[in-house]
C-alpha cells in the first residue's frame, strides 16, 4: 500500500474526477444516480482502483453504536469518498452530508458530483478535505 501523502490523495482524487468525467461524457446528464453508479464502478475497474460501493458506515452517537443504515456511495482506496447525485441543483445537505460521511469514516478527503450539469467539471464537482488531509506531508 501506498504510503498517505498530500500528493498521492490528490493524484487519486484527479483520477476519481477524470472518471466521473468519462461517464459524463458517454451517458450525458438526465439518467437517475443509480445509472451513473453502476458506470462509475466500469470506470474504476478500468482504472485499477480499489473502491468499496454502497459502503454502510457505522454511526457513534455519544459512545453508542446506533442501529442505522448510513451508506456512502464509494469509498475509494480506502482514502477518498466519492458521493454523486444527479439533481437540478446542489444544497448545503449534499455538500453536509458528503463531509459527514467523510469525517465519520476518517478519510482526508471527499468529492460530491452532480451528474445533472452540462459541464461535470466545472459545474458539477466540489471536493472537501478533512484535518486529517492537513496533517499529510
Amino acid at each position: 500500500m501506498r504510503k498517505l501523502t498530500k500528493r498521492y490523495v490528490n493524484e487519486l482524487t484527479y483520477k476519481i474526477i477524470g472518471a466521473c468525467i468519462e461517464v459524463h461524457k458517454v451517458a450525458g446528464p438526465g439518467l437517475y444516480e443509480n445509472a451513473y453508479h453502476k458506470c462509475l464502478e466500469g470506470e474504476f475497474q478500468v482504472f485499477g482502483m480499489k473502491y468499496k460501493s454502497e459502503l454502510e458506515i457505522p454511526l457513534i452517537y455519544k459512545d453508542v453504536k446506533i442501529d442505522c443504515t448510513v451508506k456512502c456511495n464509494f469509498l475509494i482506496e480506502n482514502t477518498i469518498v466519492l458521493e454523486i447525485k444527479s439533481v437540478a441543483e446542489m444544497n448545503k445537505i449534499h455538500k453536509a452530508q458528503v463531509i459527514n460521511y467523510m469525517n465519520l469514516l476518517k478519510v482526508p478527503k471527499s468529492i460530491l458530483v452532480n451528474f445533472n450539469v452540462y459541464n461535470l467539471y466545472s459545474e458539477g464537482t466540489e471536493t472537501f478535505v478533512s484535518k486529517i488531509f492537513e496533517t499529510l506531508e
